[in-house]
């Protein structure tokens, strides 16, 4: 396993994520297979993984008392754990953590994070007290890193970075949000800001370990000795700033590959990075609107919405992973929702790619009304 330094600490490259354990049926959260679980986990430590990745509601909550359970054979310093508070789910953060240290069997947490910073959750995050408690608890030790996860805009950003002096974030990225989806640019903006980066859903979520049928071809051409998911893992061996790559291992397989890879540690040659981006541009085109942000469609607008940002999220909705894709519009006026669509039809004229935007709105505003229940 290769290593990554950290503040005079050192993290394996990959993590185990725990939000996708082995379980009991299908669907998100579901129980989990204890047993299968224990022996992902061992074989993980077993083959160097230190950081392990959990959060209040994964498994509706079984993660943290399973993964307390898990690791009680191994020396506590052998690891790290990073959990994260989750607003939402519980208000009170004081209250949440000392649930999560209880759930944990620990009197510390390693890597301590605000869940889900988005743009229409930043302000309560902000102004509720929480950062100023967990810099408290930082100051115990109760807390070693203070960080947060992120699920926003490149404003939300922004403003979180200028908050405080993080010790780290978590964003999502993987080779289809960096090429397609505008993600390059809260990479480099924590590169900028000189915050170490954890990296979680680098196969978005499983998109990406399943391409479409001639972008597998591509690959498999290219490299038969490699699975379609160990390219996007690939991805990040040569990006400077990273710390390290979060994997949801749901099996034996996916654990087995992933140290594979891991264990060769051979970043994609220029060669295979032409070829990625071809299979990727495929699967982009295959299930995404094809907006090209080129603006045509604003100059008209009798509702001045800003298209190309609504149909960007659209895409990042669309590609994979659900409604809360979403959310950042519900941080938007009323007046700049999908909603306020007039149904006019002239940027479907001024549009070169000849989009049918108006049923993208519709189709938009019915999912946030759904989100919004």
């Amino acid at each position: 396993m290769h290593y990554n330094k950290f503040k005079g600490i050192e993290l394996s490259h990959l993590a185990m994520g725990c939000m996708r354990f082995p379980q009991k049926g299908e669907g998100w959260g579901m129980p989990i297979i204890h047993d299968e679980a224990q022996e992902v986990i061992d074989h993980c430590m077993a083959n160097g993984i230190n950081y392990y990745d959990t959060a209040y509601v994964y498994h509706h909550g079984e993660s943290e008392t399973f993964l307390g359970e898990a690791m009680k054979k191994y020396p506590r310093e052998s690891f790290y754990y990073a959990d994260k508070y989750t607003m939402n789910a519980e208000p009170d953060y004081k209250k949440q953590f000392a649930t999560q240290l209880e759930r944990l069997q620990t009197d510390y947490i390693d890597f301590y994070l605000l869940h889900a910073v988005g743009d229409n959750t930043i302000d309560r995050y902000i102004t509720n007290g929480c950062i100023e408690y967990f810099l408290e608890l930082k100051a115990q030790g109760k807390i070693k890193y203070l960080g947060f996860s992120f699920h926003g805009s490149p404003d939300a950003l922004r403003k979180m970075t200028a908050r405080h002096d993080w010790d780290f974030a978590m964003i999502q990225l993987n080779y289809f949000d960096f090429w397609h989806c505008g993600h390059d640019d809260f990479y480099h903006h924590l590169q900028e800001k000189n915050i170490p980066i954890m990296i979680m859903e680098p196969v978005h979520g499983g998109l990406l370990a399943n391409l479409t049928d001639e972008g597998n071809a591509l690959l498999k051409a290219a490299r038969p000795d490699k699975s379609i998911a160990s390219w996007a893992m690939r991805f990040f061996f040569d990006l400077p700033g990273i710390a390290t790559i979060l994997s949801g291992m749901s099996n034996m397989e996916q654990t087995e590959d992933n140290l594979a890879t891991f264990s060769e540690n051979e970043p994609l040659s220029d060669e295979e990075k032409e070829i990625l981006k071809k299979a990727s541009t495929l699967l982009y085109e295959s299930i995404a609107a094809k907006c090209t942000a080129c603006k045509y469609c604003l100059d008209n607008c009798p509702a001045n919405l800003d298209i190309p940002y609504l149909l960007t999220t659209y895409n990042n909705y669309k590609t994979g992973g659900g409604a809360w894709r979403l959310n950042r519009l519900l941080a938007l006026p009323e007046s700049e929702r999908p909603e306020a669509c007039v149904h006019c039809h002239i940027c479907v004229n001024d549009c070169p790619q000849n989009l049918d935007i108006p049923s993208l709105m519709k189709e938009m505003e019915e999912i946030l009304a759904k989100v919004q229940k």
